[in-house]
């Protein structure tokens, strides 16, 4: 009888263990239903030298605006090629129509149609699209202009323990880490919810890091990194687990050679416990 004690105890000791479930593992732990979690200042996406941008002027008469557009670009999307008799080898080209850009320079601004060279480096797109729609209406050649501007060549990029890493693009304002990491298809299994790293260029400054806690909400909202900029790197630490996962298996102090001797230490000393309860 105290030898089944004995092994029901341990039984219900390793589903206890198998069956618990890490703390670290759940996202914004401390949210809950109803839970009210302060405004987040919105913090839209402000141009930089080097980013690309379209911008695209309407208005109700066609042959005005059309002053104030960059031509449409042909790209070539691919080749095919098929053989035919004695005609030889015939390509076909596929093409397609794309929107010319404009580069911020070094010094912040762009060169734009008819109006010259146009500041627009700190600007938000909202901010952009108004002062463009302004200096357009204050050149007096249209009245009514509609302006609309797009990012091109807006990016960052996620590294480490994520389902697929890579380099994804910004297609919208105030984009957040949380949309980046659910473009990378979000945290594998080794990811440290508790350690997500953000580096970001300040430019002339350098490299600024932030890291993020993912696993709580009020510190992931309130961080400035919570809101993605263009050329943002996001590293996801691999957690203790995955990185002895990545040592070598002779210099590991949790090798398989270090397991079974676990392994086997343990049954021993079930056994010596088992015969002194059984005296």
């Amino acid at each position: 009888m105290k030898v089944k004690k004995v092994v029901v105890l341990l039984v219900a000791l390793v589903a206890i263990l198998g069956c618990s479930t890490p703390k670290n593992i759940v996202y914004m732990q401390d949210a809950y239903d109803e839970a009210l979690i302060e405004a987040i200042k919105s913090n839209p996406i402000r141009l930089k030298p080097m980013d690309q941008i379209s911008v695209i002027v309407n208005c109700r008469e066609p042959q005005i605006a059309a002053m104030f557009n960059l031509p449409y670009l042909t790209r070539r999307l691919g080749e095919t090629q098929s053989l035919t008799g004695s005609s030889g080898n015939i390509g076909t080209l596929n093409t397609a129509n794309s929107i010319s850009g404009y580069t911020v320079d070094p010094e912040g601004y762009i060169d734009f149609p008819v109006l010259g060279k146009i500041y627009v480096q700190g600007l938000t797109r909202s901010e952009a699209t108004e002062h463009i729609k302004n200096l357009l209406i204050q050149s007096n050649q249209i009245k009514d202009p509609v302006v609309t501007i797009e990012f091109m060549n807006l990016g960052f990029s996620v590294l480490g323990e994520v389902a697929r890493p890579g380099r994804y693009r910004i297609d919208r304002d105030e984009f957040t880490v949380l949309d980046a990491i659910s473009l990378a298809g979000d945290l594998t299994i080794n990811g440290e919810r508790q350690n997500v790293m953000v580096i970001r260029d300040q430019g002339g400054e350098g490299e600024r890091f932030y890291t993020l806690d993912v696993t709580n909400a009020a510190e992931t909202f309130s961080s400035p990194a919570y809101y993605m900029e263009q050329g943002d790197i996001i590293y996801v630490t691999p957690n203790p687990k995955r990185r002895r996962e990545s040592t070598v298996n002779a210099n590991s102090a949790f090798s398989a050679s270090f397991w079974i001797s676990l392994v086997s230490a343990v049954t021993s000393v079930t056994s010596t416990i088992i015969v002194l309860v059984t005296r």
